[in-house]
């Protein structure tokens, strides 16, 4: 079970708050709007678990979903937050997502070992396949375990943060249906396919990485069609190929890189493909059930994810490991920025700067979603 002991502090009035905020380039995109209504993690994470339970989840697996969802609010990925969660009550009502799954693992190897979701909510199953590598790399230094028959598992960091909580390097990766074109491409063929890795630094936030091989998720893209905003240049095409910033003429994404270097996105799609998916028995991305057939033709996705442990102990030992770390985080840190005003930051520290924020300002949340958490 994942630990979220890291919880925000409450407030001491129930209901929201409302604030204004200067439109910066490192706020959340919730925050450009005229007014958000912020509401403290707490009553976000009653409400979110309460309704999963509703729709039938199993109390572990409606814990876990809530503790990956609010990871993601609370570090400022408000797409990935608790935003979606109409998006998993509709599939766990319509049985696209499988409400009480038989989950099990087997261990292939001393390193190895597979995890069947059974279709259902795949952030119990991702949290679990990190811990059995876990579990894993406590033995051989390193361990791997693939999962098969799950689904969109949200923001990938939440279960490598699991691993640097108990000291490990942690890597996670997942395939996904069909949204992302090749390079040069005119149609959908890789899915975002997200890439995370954390490792853990002695006292102090983990260094943490957290990327789309897109250009953006899609879900970013709904973000913007409910805030009327347009999307950057060359992040995404309409239904004919070509390169649009209409959010609402988007129809797929363009892969990470742009125009001009998006094949380096492509490929980086096509190496997650491979993992966490030909190696796992998941569907590869071209002919995986979408999203619109999961939701509206009651048919299950087959989502692969790969997780990986790696013992920092078993390779140059962990007081090595950590001085190591803190010199590269005090050499990165302390270079020059190029405008001489704004410091250089390392993987994760502009998201533990929003978690701060946050703990005390409260998690916005828009107003479809209120409607559904019903605040």
């Amino acid at each position: 079970m994942p630990s979220c002991a890291a919880q925000a502090a409450s407030r001491p009035q129930s209901g929201f708050t409302t604030f204004r905020f200067p439109c910066k380039k490192w706020i959340s995109l919730v925050n450009v709007m005229t007014t958000v209504q912020y509401y403290p993690e707490s009553v976000l994470s009653q409400q979110v678990k309460t309704l999963l339970l509703q729709a039938g989840a199993q109390e572990k697996d409606a814990e876990a979903t809530t503790c990956a969802l609010l990871h993601a609010s609370r570090i400022g990925v408000d797409s990935h937050g608790v935003r979606l969660i109409g998006h998993y009550l509709r599939l766990l009502g319509t049985g696209g997502i499988n409400p009480r799954p038989s989950t099990t693992f087997k261990r292939t190897g001393p390193a190895t070992g597979q995890l069947n979701a059974d279709g259902g909510l795949a952030h119990p199953a991702a949290y679990r396949a990190m811990n059995e590598a876990i579990l894993l790399a406590r033995e051989a230094g390193i361990g791997a375990v693939g999962v098969h028959h799950s689904s969109h598992f949200g923001a990938a960091g939440a279960y490598v943060l699991e691993a640097a909580r108990q000291g490990m390097i942690g890597l996670i990766m997942s395939n996904s249906d069909a949204t992302v074109s090749l390079f040069g491409g005119a149609k959908p063929f890789h899915g975002t396919n997200p890439i995370a890795m954390a490792a853990p630094v002695k006292n102090s936030d983990p260094w943490l990485m957290d990327i789309a091989t897109s250009s953006i998720p899609f879900n970013r893209v709904k973000l913007y069609r409910s805030l009327g905003l347009p999307l950057p240049v060359g992040v995404a095409a309409d239904s004919s190929g070509l390169s649009t910033q209409d959010a609402m003429a988007a129809s797929f994404l363009q892969p990470l890189g742009g125009e001009g270097f998006g094949f380096k996105g492509a490929a980086l799609a096509g190496l997650v493909t491979v993992l966490a998916g030909a190696l796992t028995g998941a569907e590869l991305d071209p002919v995986m059930t979408g999203t619109d057939e999961e939701q509206n033709f009651l048919k299950r996705q087959n989502v692969g994810h790969f997780a990986i442990a790696i013992d920092p102990e078993k390779f140059i030992g962990s007081v090595a490991y950590d001085l190591a770390m803190r010199k590269y985080l005090d050499l990165l840190r302390n270079s020059p920025s190029a405008d001489g005003q704004h410091p250089v930051m390392a993987p994760g520290d502009r998201e533990w700067q929003e978690a701060r924020r946050r703990a005390v300002n409260g998690i916005p949340v828009d107003a479809e979603t209120r409607r559904i958490l019903g605040l």
